[in-house]
C-alpha cells in the first residue's frame, strides 16, 4: 500500500491570486507593513495603491478630498524629480517642503509636509501607503474645512493620533495655530476646488428658489479670504409664499435667510443680486453660491448650527 505523506506547508504565494488578494484586503495597515517585509513579491503587493486606498477611505474619507490628493501628488513628484538631498530652496534643515513663514497674500500654501525624509526612492512609488502614514504620524498638513457655528473656514490640518483629533492652522499674517482637539465631526473635505481667496463661479444661480439650502462665500472685508456660510433661500417681501403664484425664482433679487441669527436681527435676511460679487456695508462681501443637494450635508448643518433664537457671535475672518 502506497503511503502518501503531506508535501509540507502551503505558502501564501502558492494560493490563487484572487484568494491571496482577498486575504490581504482583510489585513490592518500594520499587518500589511509586517507582511510586506516577508519577501519582495509580498512587499510589492502589500504596498499597492488599491489595498491602501481602502484604508485611506475607511479612516480619512470624510476629511480628505481631491485637493489633498493633488497636493500629495505634488509632494511625491517633487521628491522623485529633485531627490531628497537636492531640493535646493524648497527644503529646509528638517527636510520639509514649503514654509509656514510669510504674509498674506504673498504666502499661499495648500498643504505642508513637515518631513519628507521618509519618501525615499522606493516608498515614493507607494502613493497611498506613504500618504496613510504621513497622515497618521502628523507629518502632512492637508487642506480641509473647519465648521465654526454657521460657517466653515479653510484651514491646514493635521491628525493627532494621541487624542484622535486634529490641529488646525489658518491664514493670519502667517499660518498660525488656531485650534487643537478639533473633532472629526467638525471637519470636512473641501467640496469645491476654489481657494478661499477667489470667488467661486456658481452654476446654480438661475435655478435657486425659496426653500433651497445653500452655502455662500462671505467675508467681512474685501481684502481677506472668504468663509462659507450656510443659508436658506427665502421669499421676497412682496410674495405671499403661495407656491402656485410665487415669482421669486424669476426675480433678479435673491433673499437669503441666515438662521444662525434670531428673528429681527439685521443679519437674518439679506437681499442680494443673483449674479456677481457684491458688498453690503452692514454684513460684508458676498461671493459664489453652491446649492446643497445632499440631505446629509443639510442635516449636518442643522445639527451644528447654534439655536435659531440665539444670535451667535460673528466670527470675523483674520
Amino acid at each position: 500500500m502506497d503511503n502518501t505523506q503531506p508535501s509540507g506547508n502551503i505558502s501564501l504565494l502558492d494560493l490563487p491570486e484572487p484568494i491571496l488578494d482577498c486575504i490581504l484586503r482583510l489585513l490592518s495597515p500594520m499587518e500589511l507593513v509586517i507582511m510586506s517585509e516577508v519577501c519582495t513579491c509580498l512587499r510589492d503587493r502589500c504596498r499597492s495603491d488599491p489595498l491602501w486606498e481602502v484604508h485611506i477611505k475607511q479612516k480619512w474619507g470624510g476629511v480628505i478630498g481631491d485637493v489633498a490628493f493633488k497636493e500629495w501628488q505634488w509632494h511625491i513628484s517633487t521628491t522623485k524629480e529633485k531627490q531628497i538631498n537636492h531640493l535646493d530652496k524648497q527644503i529646509n534643515q528638517k527636510g520639509s517642503l514649503g514654509s509656514f513663514s510669510g504674509t498674506w497674500p504673498v504666502l499661499y500654501l495648500r498643504s505642508y509636509l513637515e518631513d519628507c525624509s521618509h519618501l525615499n526612492s522606493s516608498l515614493s512609488n507607494s502613493f497611498m501607503m506613504t500618504l496613510y502614514f504621513s497622515l497618521e504620524n502628523a507629518k502632512f498638513w492637508f487642506p480641509a474645512q473647519v465648521y465654526r457655528g454657521g460657517l466653515v473656514r479653510d484651514a491646514l490640518v493635521r491628525y493627532d493620533s494621541k487624542t484622535d483629533n486634529f490641529q488646525a492652522r489658518q491664514q493670519n499674517g502667517g499660518w498660525q495655530v488656531v485650534g487643537r482637539n478639533i473633532q472629526w465631526e467638525t471637519l470636512r473635505a473641501p467640496p469645491v476646488n476654489t481657494p478661499s481667496c477667489f470667488r467661486y463661479i456658481s452654476d446654480c444661480l438661475e435655478d435657486l428658489k425659496p426653500g433651497d439650502h445653500i452655502e455662500i462665500q462671505r467675508k467681512s472685508r474685501r481684502e481677506i479670504a472668504y468663509d462659507w456660510w450656510y443659508a436658506v433661500v427665502g421669499h421676497m417681501e412682496s410674495c405671499n409664499e403661495n407656491q402656485n403664484f410665487c415669482c421669486c425664482r424669476s426675480s433678479e433679487t435673491l433673499i437669503l435667510e441666515f438662521k444662525q441669527y434670531s428673528q429681527g436681527s439685521s443679519r437674518r435676511r439679506v437681499k442680494l443680486l443673483r449674479n456677481g460679487e457684491q458688498y453690503e456695508e452692514a454684513s460684508g462681501c458676498y461671493g459664489g453660491i453652491r446649492k446643497l443637494e445632499s440631505e446629509e450635508e443639510i442635516q449636518r448643518w442643522e445639527k451644528l448650527l447654534p439655536l435659531y433664537h440665539q444670535t451667535p457671535v460673528y466670527i470675523a475672518s483674520p
